[in-house]
């Protein structure tokens, strides 16, 4: 996985460790620590133990480091279980900074992963697993009996998936940036493969998988853009093997043929099946079976019973799941504690970045958090009970964009919240920023009265992505905060616009579009981006969202095909965001029906657009007048 973002900018992080931006509740270690422990044994006031076996119930014998304060304790326990390797030097750094502060840190590697044995799926064995790890932590030497756990993406889904289990010992958990059920949140969004993710994920988690089968002796580190060859275009490490630029294989069909590795006998689709067979699991489980619901957190939130500190991201690929996360507990969860107990904080970036700089902004000092040392004060507070400024903190805390200050609420979304439509019309010619295309509080818009819009999109010239939501480096694909301009110039890119805005306008909660559209095909995308126009011209997006429309009813059990030429109101989901559209600024929105290589290319045919592999152009419409009124759908603040 990424070792180190800022040190390597390497494409894919997902590591469960306190210099991590994505794979951790961290941001920052603690200063004056002893060097990184690299043998078991005393430290300065810490016991280090690596490589520790946990039995599984199976007979498998994961391994754990395990960092114990000096003392005669007990103590609670902190567990990170992750498919990252447990001593890259971040996860390490991190045991010392949280047994210095008085817990049992346990960093231990899953299943199949680095120093585990055994077979990695994802998802597949962590509710077995994460239940028999949280109840062999717990009889640690010096432990208390209270179980923590800790870190994001797929660390985040690891404690998910154990609290559903609901180990005696487990008494929180804390998940950052990580999903709420894996075909709604982590494969697919609204029906649409995240083709840039599983494949780059594919890339980085070949090489431990190569490494595990076939004994190289290399650690695998991920996706690395800079070592780059410039003649061949492959990722190498000298005298060992090469991993694919997902670049080069984004627009090959079908997408089995991805393929993530080129040293014989792992490249193609035959390295796939011997090493990622998931990937190819996930291609074949295009809508949600039983594949997917068998690991689904949000089909019953009664299972969680443990206090939760949800940590999301306004530009992060899991956002939604985040925030359905802390509703579904704090209505449905199995417990009081559970419920009345379970916190959500909201940061900029997420797997698009950390710190101030989110994609190609910088929202200022505000913006870094120390999110490793929040998860502490929070156990502090929920295992100690020690009083600090994150146990008085309101239940949720979010970074509010375009002011870049900190906000609090007792729910979310904020209860004074209120809807407000935004209309969209034209004069018969939105397509591009250059078009007619506006946006109006207005039903009804004499000046702009044509009756809809169109645009033809051509699966071999989607729009490109332009920031949001992507993981993780953003070398590649520009992640987080980016300029929209050079897709708004675009005809397959239709562009509504209000006039400059009198006072500031606070949009705070979920977004959506309500709109009225056809198409010339059985199938097609609509894909809408929220954006904030500054008074000099320049822009750059908010909140994005995609609706599949064989999915159009939102039931992604089964797909339903359009007829062509009838008109369908759809709702697409755009997530939600917190950002204050300044006076002088613009509210604009894009609509399109490509975002690619974000979500994978919809054909526009009765193919499975993950296994077909012929497409079709198809002209879709979008209507606004008095009988169809699209609009986009705000959550906005009383000033």
């Amino acid at each position: 996985m990424l070792r180190s973002i800022k040190k390597n900018r390497m494409l894919l992080a997902l590591v469960a460790t306190a210099s991590m931006v994505v794979m951790s509740c961290s941001r920052k270690t603690a200063t004056n620590i002893p060097p990184p422990a690299n043998q078991s044994g005393n430290h300065p006031g810490i016991q280090v133990q690596l490589n520790v076996p946990a039995p599984m119930r199976d007979g498998v014998q994961l391994r754990a480091d395990v960092f114990t304060p000096d003392g005669p304790g007990p103590f609670p326990v902190l567990l990170s279980r992750t498919p990252y390797d447990k001593e890259t030097p971040g996860t390490i750094e991190s045991g010392i900074a949280g047994a210095e502060q008085g817990f049992i840190m346990v960093n231990m590697d899953v299943r199949g992963r680095y120093h585990s044995p055994g077979f990695w799926a994802p998802f597949k064995y962590e509710i077995n697993d994460g239940y028999d790890s949280v109840e062999w932590a717990a009889k640690l030497p010096k432990s208390d009996g209270k179980v923590g756990m800790w870190g994001g993406s797929y660390v985040g889904a690891t404690q998910w998936l154990a609290a559903v289990s609901d180990p005696p010992h487990l008494a929180g958990i804390c998940p950052e940036v990580t999903a709420q059920d894996y075909y709604k949140d982590w494969a697919y969004q609204n029906g649409a493969l995240q083709q840039w993710f599983a494949q780059s994920w594919a890339t980085q988690t070949s090489s431990d998988a190569l490494w595990q089968q076939a004994n190289f002796t290399f650690t695998a580190a991920g996706y690395v853009p800079s070592t780059r060859s410039p003649e061949t275009g492959l990722l190498t490490r000298p005298g060992q093997t090469s991993m694919t630029d997902p670049l080069n294989y984004i627009k090959v069909l079908p997408l089995s043929n991805y393929t993530t590795l080129v040293t014989p006998p792992s490249a193609g689709n035959a390295g796939l099946k011997a090493l990622e067979p998931w990937y190819l699991d996930w291609l074949a489980h295009p809508s949600d079976d039983a594949y997917w619901q068998q690991w689904s957190i949000s089909k019953d939130y009664s299972r969680i019973h443990v206090p939760a500190f949800i940590i999301g991201g306004w530009y992060d690929l899991f956002l939604g799941g985040s925030l359905e996360n802390y509703e579904g507990v704090k209505a449905h969860g199995g417990s009081a504690d559970a419920r009345n107990d379970v916190r959500l904080m909201i940061e900029p970036g997420g797997h698009s970045g950390s710190g101030t700089k989110v994609g190609a902004f910088d929202l200022g000092p505000n913006a870094a958090i120390n999110a490793f040392q929040m998860m502490l004060d929070w156990y502090k507070h929920l295992f100690l009970g020690q009083t600090n400024a994150v146990s008085q903190w309101q239940p949720v805390r979010y970074f509010q964009m375009g002011t870049n200050v900190w906000q609090q609420s007792s729910a979310w979304p904020p209860p004074q919240v209120g809807a407000v439509a935004y209309y969209l019309h034209s004069a018969g010619k939105a397509n591009t920023d250059s078009g007619n295309g506006s946006l109006s509080a207005q039903v009804n818009d004499p000046n702009a009265n044509a009756a809809s819009d169109r645009f033809v999109y051509d699966p071999a010239d989607p729009a490109p992505t332009l920031g949001g939501s992507m993981c993780c480096d953003g070398a590649d694909v520009p992640n987080g905060i980016q300029d929209q301009r050079p897709d708004e110039s675009r005809p397959d890119v239709l562009v509504f616009t209000t006039p400059a805005l009198q006072k500031n306008l606070d949009v705070t909660g979920p977004v959506s579009m309500t709109l009225y559209v056809s198409s010339s095909t059985p199938d097609t995308d609509f894909t809408a981006v929220l954006v904030d126009v500054a008074p000099d011209g320049s822009d750059h997006n908010i909140a994005t969202g995609i609706l599949r429309m064989r999915y159009r009813d939102q039931d992604y059990t089964k797909a339903t095909f359009m007829t062509p030429g009838q008109i369908y109101k759809i709702n697409v989901d755009i997530w939600a965001t917190s950002n204050v559209f300044l006076a002088g600024h613009r509210l604009r929105v894009d609509v399109s029906s490509s975002n690619f290589p974000r979500w994978d290319r919809n054909l526009n045919t009765q193919e499975s657009p993950e296994s077909g592999s012929h497409f079709v152009n198809a002209t879709n419409t979008i209507y606004h007048d008095a009988a169809h009124p699209s609009s986009l759908d705000l959550p906005v603040m009383p000033q």
